[in-house]
């Protein structure tokens, strides 16, 4: 199936490494001009290349912290025309409740909530003008069923979800469309490195983890193993595209199941 994403300008936010490596490959793999980010120079030269490998659609670097408004600014000056934004940018970790700081809560709604703010009301005017224009928020099953473990981080992304619906509201009648993704326990560089951690220190391979974390952990799984980011940029990549017109204002899920609810 052809996307029709020839020539358009994408940003995938966090893109080196994980689901935002995913996601940006394969829109690459469609056409589209492709903005590469991360924080460092090394990681993203290496991710343009690796993708560059595969695929024929221009690839450009960003290396900056999108979670800072300077970098913001900097890339927008640099690429004002974008015209698919994918706000993958995120982090996450395993805290008490009790352990949260202060600078805690604000660090991860920076990162993860703010991040996305900033780049969509900048890009926003250009897509109002072009008539035309994707913006895609990354949430996770997590906003939906906040993990006791990740309280701080699951409040990112219920918060997303609430940004995504407000913003699609805001566009209603034109030709941009607005939408949440939701994966769920995902084979990312971050959570294979935890997991085979884990697995090694009870002595277990990754997949005896695996089959025992959906049994105890995430039990309404229907899936019974982690997606993988193809999986999810597969998806994404459609959302992105000119021929989800009609899509929109949502929240999809790509989460194996997990949550457990037909709606």
């Amino acid at each position: 199936m052809d996307l029709q994403l020839k020539n358009k300008l994408a940003l995938v936010t966090g893109s080196t490494a994980g689901i935002g490596f995913a996601i940006a490959k394969a829109l690459s793999a469609e056409g589209a001009r492709t903005i590469i980010n991360g924080r460092r120079e090394e990681s993203v030269a290496r991710a343009v290349a690796e993708i560059g490998v595969s695929t024929s659609g221009e690839l450009i670097g960003f290396a900056g912290d999108l979670s800072t408004a300077e970098a913001a600014a900097e890339l927008v000056q640099k690429h004002p025309d974008v015209e698919i934004l994918i706000n993958n940018l995120g982090i996450y970790e395993a805290a008490a409740f009790e352990e949260i700081t202060d600078d805690d809560w604000r660090r991860f709604f920076e990162v993860n909530v703010l991040s996305a703010v900033r780049l969509s009301r900048f890009y926003l005017p250009g897509m109002k003008k072009r008539n035309w224009g994707r913006i895609v928020f990354i949430s996770s099953e997590s906003g939906i069923q906040i993990p006791a473990e990740m309280i701080h981080y699951g409040m990112t992304k219920t918060a997303l979800l609430a940004v995504s619906r407000g913003l699609a509201e805001y566009v209603s009648g034109t030709q941009i469309t607005v939408n949440a993704v939701l994966p769920g326990p995902t084979t990312s560089r971050g959570v294979n490195d935890f997991v085979e951690d884990l697995a090694r220190k009870e002595g277990k391979t990754f997949a005896e983890f695996e089959k025992e974390f959906f049994v105890k952990v995430r039990p309404t799984s229907l899936l019974k193993r982690f997606t993988t980011p193809d999986e999810i940029a597969s998806l994404v990549a459609y959302v992105a595209s000119p021929l989800s017109s009609a899509t929109t204002g949502t929240a999809l899920r790509v989460d194996g199941g997990v949550v457990k609810s037909a709606f």
